[in-house]
């Protein structure tokens, strides 16, 4: 795929998100921040070693500290590449020295910090063992929309990857369904996904006739049908954004039941979709779509939440579902997903990655939500 390739983030961009996320910590009454590798140290420094290992790597962040990352010295050279590496002290170690007491010397000894989900259980404990007045906190309990709001340039790559999961749709609703595999038609998504600029295939779930009442059944083995009902869900990274859609298909035409249960969650998606608005709590969202689906008596067929939010991962914070009483932010992007799913016979799901704008919502993905019919 032949385009402009979006401006790189800069070590600026780094530092503001260091900075904030120092902020957070401490608003939150955290003595800093422990960064792992993983999403959260890419976000934070443009950092991703290239393989995670049982040697150390540690990005330690405190409000009024200049931001330190503590790496193993083989990997030094490649940390002092990453785009965040300049406005990073890297505090390296050699095998045979300890790094817990190289972080410790960076740490309040008696602080409550927040630890990356991705941290390894043993470097968590060699710490504690270091510090034992120490205490931790997951990132996602402590400040779970720490990436949550998207800036304008996270937006323009958001998008962008929405709009190249629409084209892998257009693409794959012109190939024969009938009479081949599922996973034949999930290996032509993953393609074209790479093919449309990802480069990170995440997820391919191509769901025919009773295997469509799994909402993750992903592949399998079963030769699609004429009559089948197919959920085509999938996505990844493009440029370090995440795309994520579904639409459902049918081979052939379809009863009066399934073009009614497919309306159904059609309406579902949109009562979602114009749910969404700053300073609506997130179960909101799930509220409005789940309604429309109860209503008609499918009540019981709708077994997951409506949303995920996405990012830099394709799925994280915040989560459309009942109990979530965060406030939706503008900037805030996640997914708009209700589904009916009838064991045994098929399910029906619709996806689209929705953005949070300063009056409403927007959609990055623009495919038809019309039932589409396949051969």
């Amino acid at each position: 795929m032949t385009g402009t390739a979006p401006a790189p983030f800069t070590a600026d961009d780094y530092r503001a998100r260091m900075e904030r996320a120092a902020r957070e910590a401490a608003d939150a009454g955290l003595a800093g921040l422990l960064v792992a590798p993983g999403p959260d140290l890419v976000w934070l420094t443009g950092y991703a070693p290239t393989a995670a290992t049982e040697r150390l790597t540690l990005l330690v962040l405190a409000a009024g500290r200049d931001p330190a990352l503590v790496v193993p010295a083989l990997e030094a050279p490649d940390a002092a590449k990453a785009a965040g590496a300049p406005v990073l002290t890297l505090r390296d170690w050699i095998d045979g020295k300890d790094p817990y007491a190289v972080t410790a010397a960076l740490l309040d000894d008696r602080g409550r910090f927040g630890i990356s989900d991705s941290a390894w259980a043993m470097h968590l404990l060699a710490l504690q063992k270091v510090l034992p007045a120490t205490s931790y906190t997951s990132l996602t309990e402590s400040l779970p929309m720490l990436r949550a709001v998207k800036d304008a340039a996270e937006l323009e790559l958001m998008a962008a990857a929405g709009a190249a999961a629409d084209r892998v749709f257009e693409e794959i609703r012109q190939v024969p369904f009938r009479g081949r595999r599922e996973t034949e038609v999930g290996a032509e998504l993953a393609a074209l996904l790479r093919r449309f600029g990802h480069s990170q295939v995440d997820f391919t779930i191509v769901a025919s006739g009773p295997n469509g009442a799994n909402p993750h059944h992903e592949v399998g083995d079963r030769v699609i049908e004429h009559g089948d009902m197919v959920v085509l869900d999938f996505g990844g990274l493009k440029d370090g954004y995440g795309s994520d859609t579904s639409r459902t298909v049918h081979v052939g035409e379809p009863t009066d039941e399934e073009r009614r249960v497919h309306d159904l969650v059609r309406e579902a998606q949109e009562a979602g979709f114009r749910a969404v608005r700053p300073g609506v709590a997130c179960q909101e969202v799930d509220r409005a779509a789940r309604a429309v689906i109860a209503d008609a008596g499918y009540g019981a067929n709708f077994i997951h939440r409506t949303g995920h939010g996405i990012g830099v991962t394709t799925h994280e914070p915040p989560y459309m579902i009942e109990g979530e009483e965060r406030p939706l932010v503008p900037g805030m992007c996640f997914s708009v997903e209700p589904g009916v799913y009838l064991p045994g016979r098929f399910g029906v799901r619709i996806e689209d990655i929705v953005t949070v704008t300063e009056d409403g919502g927007r959609r990055l993905n623009d495919t038809t939500r019309e039932l589409v019919i396949v051969d």
